[in-house]
C-alpha cells in the first residue's frame, strides 16, 4: 500500500550551501533505498523561524514529497533524529484532497518558471 507523504525539515543555519544540499541528498537516498518514489523536492532556502530553536533564529527549509509505505516514514524519522544537522521535521500523510492540491501547486509553480 503506497501512501503519499510530504515531509518538511529544517536544517541548522551554520551549514554551507554544499553541506545543505548533501543533507537533502542523504534523506532522498534514505527514501529511495527504502523503496519510496520521490515526487517533488523543493528547497525553500534560509528562512527566519517564528521562535528560536536551539538558540538559532533561522534555518534552511526543505520539502520532499514522496509515495511510500508507512514503514518508510519510521525509517526516515529515525534518520532525522540521529542527524545533528536537523533542527525540526514534520511528515504528514496526504489525503486525496491534499494530494490534488499539492499536484496543482506543483503545476502552477512549473508554469510560473516557464
Amino acid at each position: 500500500m503506497m501512501n503519499q507523504y510530504e515531509t518538511v525539515f529544517i536544517m541548522t543555519p551554520v551549514l554551507s550551501e554544499p553541506q545543505m544540499k548533501e543533507t537533502v541528498e542523504k534523506f532522498k537516498g534514505i527514501l529511495t533505498a527504502a523503496g519510496a518514489e520521490i515526487i517533488n523536492e523543493e528547497n525553500w532556502g534560509l528562512k527566519k523561524m517564528a521562535y528560536a530553536i536551539q538558540k538559532k533564529s533561522t534555518g534552511f527549509y526543505a520539502l520532499l514529497e514522496f509515495k511510500a509505505g508507512p514503514e518508510v516514514v519510521d525509517k526516515l524519522e529515525v534518520a532525522y533524529r540521529r542527524d545533528e544537522r536537523i533542527i525540526r521535521y514534520l511528515t504528514v500523510k496526504l489525503d486525496k484532497f491534499a494530494a490534488q492540491y499539492a499536484e496543482k501547486r506543483r503545476h502552477n509553480k512549473t508554469n510560473k518558471e516557464d
